[in-house]
């Protein structure tokens, strides 16, 4: 495994598993997987409604708790709820959360933040950080915090980049996670003659070829699956590397091309929407 050193001083690793999408048994199943196969970056969030299935099986996995990177996002409806981190903490069953995430620049983000740095000075939270952030966005962050944030999650992939963003938060010390990794699951992304053809150089899948790219860009990644082969796969990443050349080459692809855009109305309804966090198995 390689790792990030965020601007605390915290070490991340660079690949793990997202749970987006899926169910609480699914989550289950898919995150016990992984810590099997060794993965330590666990990633998933209030809106996934399947914290609870995550922590169940961080506790059935037997990997010991300070060994595990445990990753989650505040959603916009408890932003302004005073307890929102300690009902995180309850459903994950843990004492702590390694990364905390405001999850969409919607609502009353700054207060959500504000929420994120108490839990962050009262030892709940070990590093805090944004997602789906725009430069201007967090701008606005920078401005009022007083714990700056670690971590952007975004989407990122070889059609989309974001090279100006990354320059940006280079300069900001922020390290920049990608979701949508592999580019939302996009056959003809993933069947680009030059993935087929440095597979074939790697003896590698065309996926293990794109998910080395973003390592080696300085991108974390965070592929789901429900898969246990695909899921043992996607963390088999650190035993080649690309040359410079091969590197330059996956950069020309870029498109500035996104599968997901915010808009004001998305936002809207981010705000309003209210997930069964309190339902889920």
């Amino acid at each position: 495994m390689e790792f990030a050193t965020l601007n605390n001083g915290v070490k991340m690793p660079m690949a793990g598993i997202g749970t987006f999408l899926l169910s609480p048994d699914e989550a289950e199943a898919s995150v016990l997987s992984a810590l099997q196969s060794g993965y330590r970056l666990i990633d998933t969030a209030n809106a996934y409604v399947n914290e609870k299935a995550v922590g169940r099986a961080m506790k059935k996995s037997g990997v010991a708790r300070e060994d595990i990177f445990l990753e989650t996002k505040l959603w916009p409806a408890f932003y302004e709820q005073a307890d929102a981190v300690e009902k995180t903490l309850q459903r994950l069953d843990t004492d702590y959360i390694d990364l905390l995430l405001i999850h969409q620049p919607a609502g009353s983000y700054v207060a959500g933040y504000k929420l994120m740095e108490k839990a962050y000075k009262e030892g709940k939270v070990r590093a805090i950080g944004l997602s789906n952030f725009t430069p201007e966005q967090i701008r606005e962050i920078l401005d009022i915090c007083e714990v700056k944030p670690a971590v952007l999650q975004t989407e990122v992939h070889p059609y989309s980049q974001e090279k100006e963003l990354k320059k940006f938060l280079g300069k900001e010390g922020i390290v920049i996670q990608a979701w949508y990794p592999l580019g939302h699951g996009d056959r003809k992304l993933r069947e680009e003659p030059l993935f087929t053809e440095l597979a074939q150089k790697y003896g590698k899948s065309s996926s293990q070829i794109i998910l080395r790219w973003h390592i080696q860009a300085g991108n974390i990644v965070i592929p789901g699956s429900k898969n246990p082969d695909h899921i043992k796969a996607n963390l088999d990443l650190f035993d080649f590397a690309l040359t410079d050349e091969e590197m330059a080459q996956i950069a020309a692809m870029d498109q500035q091309k996104r599968y997901y855009t915010s808009t004001p109305e998305l936002l809207k309804q981010y705000a309003e929407m209210v997930p069964p966090v309190d339902e889920q198995k």
